[in-house]
């Protein structure tokens, strides 16, 4: 079992659900996580599977600090995720969300803010056209808008651009 508000815990992830959600194994156990700090495409969406394997080829069978500040309504434990560097390198450990912002691969989140922190990130991915924004900043939907399309209305927004 994770243990929100304690200090950063070290898990192994085990399965990449998504971009944002993950499969983990803490010393209590298996549990899902959230990422706080960003969210991605949904596996059924444009670009859900390209951010989902490029963060699976960050995370998956390593390991990662997490610092778990709750549940979200699903049950899944939320958290903040920092990537290890290699060993004795002498770098400082890197935010998963801050990561997936500035490569494109996900939207600025902060729950129950009105501005997320990672938003100058977002724009920055934006202006360079990177991941979801390759075609425009127009053109991605957010994944809590696709999840209340119906099949005609996610046809209609799949467009055309390639990851």
């Amino acid at each position: 079992m994770l243990q929100p508000g304690a200090a950063q815990q070290l898990v192994r992830v085990l399965r990449v659900v998504d971009a944002d959600t993950y499969e983990v194994e803490a010393p209590g156990g298996r549990a899902r996580v959230r990422l706080l700090g960003a969210d991605a495409p949904e596996q059924d969406q444009p670009f859900g599977r390209q951010a989902a394997a490029e963060v699976s080829a960050l995370v998956l069978r390593r390991y990662v600090w997490l610092r778990v500040q709750g549940l979200d309504a699903y049950g899944r434990n939320l958290a903040a995720v920092r990537l290890r560097p290699a060993a004795f390198s002498g770098q400082a450990t890197v935010a998963l969300d801050s990561l997936l912002v500035v490569r494109g691969w996900a939207w600025a989140y902060s729950p129950g803010q009105a501005v997320a922190d990672r938003a100058v990130l977002q724009q920055r991915a934006q202006d360079a056209g990177r991941g979801l924004w390759k075609c425009g900043p127009a053109a991605p939907v957010r994944p809590g808008v696709w999840r209340a399309f119906n099949r005609q209305e996610k046809s209609s927004h799949w467009g055309s651009c390639s990851w």
